[in-house]
């Protein structure tokens, strides 16, 4: 699975089970009608029964300049999770969830049905709104290191 590049995302939430934010790269587009995504999480972080129990969430698409972010949410900086906002640019009011204000795309949606599947739940998340930034490139995971990618373009 290391040589399965993958998009780097951080899943917030915030409601009733409290806020909590987690780094995941097994996210991606399900459909578009209805708008859907799936975001696997796995069972034994700690943030699983909050995303799960608030049931509202925001796919927080990360740009090339986030690296340091994505390692935040990973907890690989033993920063304890109520403070992880504490760094970054977040609109905790708009949507009800946390939203990275300079995200490359951030997907607000509910959770409309999840399902186990071997150590993760898989979660199917229809989207009511998505932003993005202009300029700047992505992000993503490969042989288990962060990468940027430009907005170049290949030839055909």
């Amino acid at each position: 699975m290391a040589n399965l590049s993958a998009a780097v995302n951080v899943i917030t939430t915030d409601g009733p089970r409290g806020r909590a934010g987690m780094t995941v790269s097994a996210a991606c587009s399900v459909t578009d009608t209805p708008p859907t995504v799936l975001v696997c999480v796995n069972r034994s972080s700690r943030s699983h029964a909050v995303l799960v129990g608030n049931g509202r969430i925001c796919v927080n698409v990360l740009g090339d300049d986030h690296a340091d972010l994505a390692l935040h949410f990973a907890g690989a900086t033993r920063v304890p999770t109520a403070e992880r906002f504490a760094t970054g640019s977040w609109d905790h009011d708009t949507h009800g969830v946390p939203v990275l204000r300079d995200a490359a795309a951030a997907l607000v949606g509910t959770v409309r049905s999840a399902r186990d599947q071997g150590t993760h739940t898989v979660l199917f998340v229809e989207i009511e709104h998505v932003s993005t930034r202009d300029g700047g490139g992505g992000l993503v995971y490969f042989q288990r290191s962060f990468h940027p990618v430009g907005t170049s373009r290949l030839s055909a």
